[in-house]
């Protein structure tokens, strides 16, 4: 099976984020990378897909709005071709005018929520750590910019007036450019290839001429880290898979630091771990850094001024009625309104364990 990976884009996910409407479905699975784990995500899909429309039905919406989301939901199961190209977990959004799906290269849980909002969470994961990015392959004999996504082959970036080789021509001879000049020569080439992204460029490069162009380079999102050696000793697919071995390196090496700035900031009383509290502080625009559990969903509701918390009595993902929605995503969507970082992490990762944890603007 053809692996396909489509992360949402910022606008996106703010769209999603931002959507109000009864009725609102979300649904998540995971897919697997073989033909056979599409077969049984097709299966449960349509398990789902009922447990939400059967939602519905028990709190009594309109049979034409439920049948526009049968519709709607059915035809994305018996698309093929669609499952034909999955990653890891596949993310679904319906209301009854429309269905978007994400195909992810996270390893998610099964759920559907039926609310008046989408359960956008889960999805945070993938923005979190995209896992995609940029390896500059630069030596003196060759140079070369590849794109790589979370799975799959690179694709070589074609680059207007990208230097080939450090030679440079001058009337009808080849002379060496000057090293800086050389490097110099690359950024300018690159700048309008990867202007107003943000995802990580990674340098393929011996220690001297990573140094050299670190000196030249414009891009803020260079990372520290490199692919050591001579590039041109190693294939595409290899400096790809060196790539995201960095990456999963980097991300590790982000986390801890948060952690160790959450504790910091514990004691200079700018944290917060309570959920009605956080809640609040989110409300109120003073959460700077939020870590939020991706496979914990707690039901209720947020008062939209004060950030006071409701919460239901059936409080867990499995008996949920078509008015509630997840609290943790609320909270993540004011943090992210307001300015902050939102990362979706596992349990373990969370500093005390809980569902949530906050690093504030600001002692409280």
């Amino acid at each position: 099976m053809a692996l396909f990976v489509d992360i949402p884009t910022p606008a996106q996910l703010e769209r999603l984020l931002d959507h109000r409407g009864l009725p609102s479905i979300s649904i998540y699975l995971p897919t697997g990378r073989l033909e056979a784990d599409a077969r049984i995500a097709q299966v449960e899909l349509a398990k789902l897909i009922d447990e939400a429309l059967d939602r519905l039905r028990d709190a009594g919406e309109d049979k034409r709005v439920v049948g526009a989301l049968a519709d709607l939901l059915e035809g994305l199961d018996e698309d093929e071709e669609f499952w034909t190209y999955q990653a890891d977990s596949l993310a679904v959004f319906a209301t009854p005018a429309s269905v978007q799906t994400f195909r992810l290269p996270n390893n998610l849980e099964s759920v559907a929520v039926v609310s008046d909002r989408f359960h956008v969470k889960p999805l945070l994961r993938s923005v979190t750590f995209p896992h995609e990015g940029f390896v500059l392959s630069l030596a003196e004999g060759s140079v070369r910019l590849l794109e790589f996504g979370p799975t799959g082959p690179s694709q070589e970036v074609a680059v207007p007036d990208l230097p080939r080789d450090a030679l440079d021509p001058r009337g009808n001879k080849q002379v060496r450019a000057r090293p800086a000049t050389f490097v110099r020569r690359i950024d300018q080439a690159v700048r309008p290839v990867l202007n107003g992204l943000d995802i990580p460029l990674i340098l393929a490069a011996t220690e001297t001429v990573a140094a050299l162009y670190r000196t030249v380079n414009t891009y803020p999102h260079l990372t520290k880290e490199r692919i050591a050696g001579n590039p041109e000793t190693a294939t595409d697919a290899e400096l790809v898979e060196s790539a995201r071995t960095l990456l999963d390196t980097i991300y590790s090496d982000e986390l801890a630091t948060v952690s160790d700035l959450f504790e910091l900031r514990s004691s200079q009383g700018r944290s917060a771990t309570d959920l009605s509290d956080v809640a609040r502080l989110a409300t109120l625009g003073a959460v700077d850094t939020l870590l939020v559990d991706i496979d914990v969903t707690v039901l209720g509701s947020i008062e939209d001024d004060t950030g006071a918390i409701t919460l239901d009595d059936a409080s867990t993902i499995d008996t949920p009625d078509a008015l509630s929605y997840g609290v943790l995503d609320e909270i993540a969507r004011r943090v992210l309104k307001n300015g902050g970082r939102v990362l979706a992490v596992r349990q373990d990762e969370i500093p005390g364990g809980g569902e949530l944890a906050a690093i504030l603007r600001f002692a409280v």
